[in-house]
Formats: C-alpha cells, structure tokens, sequence
C-alpha cells in the first residue's frame, strides 16, 4: 500500500503560517518564496528552519538575502541568522550575502560565524579587520591583563 510517503521518511507536518512552531519544518526554498511573495510575518523563522533543513547553501542563500532586505527589521535580524546557520553548517557564503552583511553592526551572529567556519581567504577585509581588532583587543586586555 503507497503511504504517499518515499522510503522510510517521515513526512514533515503541514505548514502553518501563524504557528512558528510548525515552521521548524521548512526545507523547501519554494515554500519559503511563496510565504515572502504572501508577505507572511513569520517568514524569517522559515528562513532560519531553512538554513537548518536544507543540505544545499546554494539553494538557501536566496532566501537568506531576500531576508537580510526585509523592510521588517526581525526578518532582517532573522536573515542574518540565518546565514551564520549556513555559515556553521555548509561553512559557506556567496559574495551577495557578504554584500549584504558589511551594511549591519558588526559583532552579529553572522560575522562570528561565517569568521569560524568559512575559508578565510572568501572574507572580505573589512571582516578581516574586525576579528583582528577584536583579537588584539582580546590579547591586550584579557589575557596579558595581570
């Protein structure tokens, strides 16, 4: 008997745009375009859910950007979740998020991350001379602190 369901995967319940918690199970990028072109509220959880669920950075990075340009500035903040999600667990960027990173406050959850997991050489100087600001200042008041 077909279950509608492939192999021995469980089927992720029905998305429900005014229940975040249903929205932890977005892995589809489309889905996430339809709740943006619907201009739903909660649109950068499923954002965030995507980074977390989707195994292609590739595919989640528009997402993410779209994000990062919200007029609503928690979708924003979301975005930039979002990527440092990407950044953790595909230890990758694309220069469009970059881009779009350099234009919030520094010290966010992205900048640390994409620090910390992503190839140094793909990051950009101005994120190369926040960690060493922040290095040097950790060296001078941290640790030779006596």
């Amino acid at each position: 008997m077909d279950t509608g369901e492939t192999g021995s995967a469980k089927q992720a319940p029905a998305l429900n745009w005014q229940d975040a918690s249903t929205l932890r199970w977005v892995e589809r990028p489309d889905d996430v375009d339809a709740a943006f072109n619907r201009g739903e509220p909660l649109v950068g959880v499923a954002v965030i859910a995507l980074a977390l669920n989707h195994d292609s950075a590739d595919a989640i990075l528009p997402q993410v950007a779209r994000a990062m340009v919200a007029a609503d500035p928690e979708i924003r903040r979301q975005g930039v979740v979002a990527l440092a999600h990407v950044a953790r667990l595909h230890r990758s960027v694309d220069q469009g998020c970059v881009d779009l990173l350099k234009g919030f406050p520094r010290g966010n959850e992205a900048d640390d991350d994409l620090w910390s997991f992503v190839d140094h050489r793909m990051l950009p100087w101005w994120l190369w001379r926040y960690h060493a600001g922040q290095r040097l200042l950790w060296l001078v008041r941290d640790r030779w602190r006596g």
